[in-house]
């Protein structure tokens, strides 16, 4: 099982802790991964790690898919693992309608659609097999549309890229798992139970089936977002987790549309994330926190005292020996955090 770092979006500011990223470096860490939402994107700042590092792998997570053409995403992966020497890693993800229609500007669209049609055509652009081509549903290469001048032709991209690159998709629903199974190499499913794989098994082995060549789990990173804080008191390393959770599972979308409170019924908590929407929804944001149950948070991170993480570890890595779970990457701004998890798993 490989580590990864996870370093986030930015808030009115750029900054990015580079002393924290060249830490996990130094003791062994994969990958440090990036994000954006509706401020800094998520390649600048990919970049600029990458161009202050040497040995880990730097990803994104997510691109947002809506915001680039595939053919866009590919140059922009293709760039970056070319001048890193192979240590790029590319994450997509739909987002959701609120950043997608009000900020981007347009239709949110059918997410699973989006996700199978951009990751077949990154990869055929990648591949650089031939002329690209491909007439889906939301995208078409050549696109002779309404408004197109009928001069565009099927292209092959000018950069020959050496480098393997990775691409995961972000997803929880089984159908978007499902695709992401058949299509990616990799998935982040959030927040994850490592002894509840049953969740995830049966869209992941769909999405292997209509891959075909015998794909399996050796082929496919399992890549869950794990929150370390280190501490004497339990419960108050679980404070920042409960807010952080209860506006993804009671937050994120309308009532009848939350694919995060869909998941946490999955996992068991169906009573807890109803109870946490209602009070989300109705603006009792602390009341929502602390209706977070503690078990979620302790099955999902790593929270209290050193020893009691490297035993609650034993959980991942009985996972990560299964299969069931290929990489953590870790939401961690302690550097005591970072050597804990380094010293016990890699």
């Amino acid at each position: 099982m490989k580590l990864g770092l996870i370093s986030g979006y930015s808030g009115r500011k750029i900054s990015i802790p580079i002393d924290h990223v060249k830490h996990a470096e130094s003791l062994g860490y994969e990958s440090i991964w990036t994000a954006e939402a509706y401020g800094s994107d998520a390649v600048t700042p990919a970049a600029w790690i990458l161009a202050q590092t040497t040995k880990i792998k730097v990803g994104t997570a997510i691109m947002q898919m809506p915001a680039r053409t595939p053919a866009m995403a590919a140059m922009t992966a293709m760039s970056l693992a070319e001048l890193s020497g192979g240590r790029f890693l590319c994450g997509v993800g739909a987002s959701g309608p609120q950043v997608v229609e009000g900020w981007h500007g347009v239709p949110y669209g059918k997410p699973v659609t989006r996700l199978k049609e951009y990751v077949t055509i990154m990869k055929q652009i990648i591949a650089r097999e031939g002329p690209v081509t491909f007439d889906g549903e939301m995208y078409q290469l050549p696109n002779t549309g309404p408004g197109t001048t009928g001069l565009g032709k099927p292209l092959k991209s000018i950069l020959h890229c050496e480098e393997d690159i990775p691409i995961y998709a972000a997803t929880i629903t089984p159908n978007g798992v499902a695709a992401a199974a058949e299509v990616a190499d990799g998935f982040f499913p959030v927040w994850m139970d490592p002894e509840q794989y049953h969740v995830f098994e049966e869209p992941i082995q769909k999405g292997f089936q209509r891959a075909g060549n015998g794909k399996n789990l050796s082929q496919f990173d399992i890549a869950p977002f794990v929150t370390c804080i280190v501490g004497d008191d339990v419960e108050q390393c679980m404070m920042p987790i409960r807010a952080n959770m209860a506006l993804y599972i009671g937050g994120m979308g309308a009532r009848d549309k939350n694919f995060y409170n869909d998941y946490a019924t999955r996992l068991g908590f169906g009573d807890a994330a109803k109870k946490i929407q209602d009070l989300c929804l109705a603006g009792k944001r602390d009341e929502a926190a602390a209706a977070v149950p503690a078990e979620l948070i302790d099955a999902c991170h790593l929270v209290g005292p050193a020893d009691r993480i490297k035993d609650r570890l034993q959980r991942w890595q009985e996972a990560g020996r299964k299969g069931h779970v290929g990489s953590m990457l870790i939401g961690a701004g302690q550097p005591e955090a970072l050597q804990i998890l380094a010293e016990n798993v890699l």
